[in-house]
């Protein structure tokens, strides 16, 4: 149990709904074990009115800094004071670091999940070709990560094509190494989909039991890496569907843990103290086997 005096400083997700988050028990675990007079809570924030009062008290109460999940992500870009150029790119904000009065905003999804695919099944992005589900704030944060992580193309699968296409300009206007493209999430994606060496989930499809996988089982292929953002205590259908093809496939909470710990990272700004990633792996699997429907 944490303990708060008068000296303890306060960091918080914010979104709406967060009754579901991880992040409360892993960042608390990581703040005991790194000895800090922190405490982590949940900010539920129905609508941007109130995400704008919410960041007004958070410049002048003792806030070290804030986490941002859905639905505020792109929102927060233009809430900051100042905006890291890659959360610029990427078109959202997921990572608040509150300094004297002043919100500074960064992304760490994509960082988070580079580092996931490093750490857990041992990718190297280095000249690979990637498709991303998605053109949202996640979608944005992976492409800019798998971009400046030396991808060789990176191609974007979105419904709505414009949304992708404006994601894509963005980011090749400043990213050039990389090819950019971007597809329409229809039959024609099929063929982008096989060729990809790594296959990223960044909908919100899959975050309820009864969801279908974004994309069919039959684009998949088993030499293929997918890394699905969605994490649950069961395997998603994306996960389950490309395990059993014979592909190398992880969910979310890898980089959920990564982009958390990044995050505490930039709040204690001190390179030789960093997060312990293994204390918040353990306390977010005990919470969501805790917090699962039995």
């Amino acid at each position: 149990m944490t303990e708060v005096s008068g000296s303890t400083k306060l960091a918080g997700v914010i979104g709406w709904p967060v009754e579901h988050s991880l992040s409360p028990a892993m960042h608390n675990a990581a703040y005991a074990a790194l000895e800090l007079d922190w405490v982590y809570v949940p900010l539920p924030v129905r609508d941007e009115r109130d995400l704008v009062r919410v960041l007004s008290a958070a410049k002048v109460l003792p806030v070290v800094g804030l986490n941002v999940t859905m639905p505020y992500k792109q929102a927060m870009v233009a809430l900051c004071d100042e905006v890291s150029a890659l959360a610029l790119l990427a078109g959202a904000v997921n990572t608040v670091h509150c300094v004297g009065g002043r919100l500074i905003g960064y992304n760490t999804d994509g960082r988070g999940l580079v580092e996931a695919l490093e750490s857990e099944v041992a990718f190297d992005l280095s000249g690979s070709d990637v498709t991303i589900l998605g053109a949202g704030g996640a979608a944005g944060g992976a492409l800019v990560a798998l971009a400046l992580a030396k991808a060789a193309r990176v191609t974007v699968v979105n419904r709505d094509l414009g949304r992708a296409q404006r994601l894509i300009r963005r980011v090749a206007e400043r990213l050039t190494d990389a090819e950019l493209l971007a597809v329409p999430l229809d039959d024609a994606a099929r063929e982008t989909v096989r060729a990809a060496d790594l296959v990223v989930n960044a909908t919100s499809v899959g975050m309820t039991a009864s969801d279908p996988s974004p994309i069919p089982a039959s684009w998949l292929r088993s030499e293929q890496v997918v890394a699905d953002m969605v994490y649950r205590a069961d395997p998603t259908a994306l996960v389950r569907e490309a395990r059993e093809l014979g592909a190398t496939a992880t969910d979310g909470l890898p980089m959920l843990v990564c982009q958390g710990a990044t995050a505490i990272d930039i709040w204690l700004g001190d390179a030789e103290n960093r997060a312990p990633r293994d204390v918040m792996r353990e306390s977010a699997e005990r919470e969501l086997a805790r917090s699962s429907p039995a």
